[in-house]
């Protein structure tokens, strides 16, 4: 597996384009701009990309997702939470015809590659985190040191500290892709992350 991470957008977000090496399928995961970057990869390194993965609905991770869609044909997944039924506000909700829904526990392949879904709500409604092998991509759920925003219209605090809790509990020292920031590892966020720390305790209480 070939984890390749591109800064999009003036709030940096993280779009991974995750490629079986075998077969060169690639899954495309939070195109939030900057389409003609994320592409210029693609058709360099000549993958066959074969969906998109949305770790959550919010305008600074689907921004190029239209442009890459369109331009590929491929499938948009996102958990149906996320999209205008489940959504408060016009902000906070992502709208594209023919998305696809994904939900806790489905197993999406790409090439040799399988994605478990695990919902992990807190920053939106539909938030998820994708597992991959080793990698944990997160969105907006986990950062290095510290977790999402959950203040917007769709965020909970008490959906947050329950989400973060899974994660915590999750065997596997998996690497952390987060939505933004610099990359980690769950053995460290276990360590050092003082919203999982909280989190962790407060089920102990």
């Amino acid at each position: 597996m070939l984890i390749k991470g591109i800064e999009v957008g003036h709030l940096e977000t993280n779009c991974y384009i995750v490629t079986d090496e075998n077969t060169l399928d690639c899954a495309i995961i939070d195109p939030g701009d900057e389409s003609n970057t994320i592409m210029d990869y693609v058709e360099e390194h000549r993958l066959r990309p074969a969906a998109i993965f949305l770790t959550h609905g919010h305008w600074d991770h689907v921004g190029a997702v239209d442009a890459i869609a369109e331009e590929l044909d491929i499938p948009v997944w996102i958990n149906e939470k996320d999209t205008v039924p489940g959504a408060r506000s016009q902000r906070h909700k992502f709208h594209r015809e023919g998305t696809k829904s994904y939900r806790d526990g489905d197993i999406l392949k790409v090439g040799e590659l399988g994605f478990l879904v695990l919902e992990t709500p807190g920053h939106s409604f539909g938030s998820v985190t994708l597992l991959c092998g080793n990698a944990m991509f997160c969105g907006d759920t986990l950062f290095k040191g510290s977790c999402g925003r959950v203040d917007f219209e769709d965020g909970d605090p008490q959906e947050m500290m329950k989400s973060l809790l899974r994660l915590s509990k999750l065997k596997q020292n998996y690497e952390v892709y987060p939505g933004h920031g610099e990359y980690s590892s769950l053995d460290r966020e276990r360590r050092f992350n003082p919203y999982m720390i909280y989190a962790m305790r407060n089920e102990k209480q």
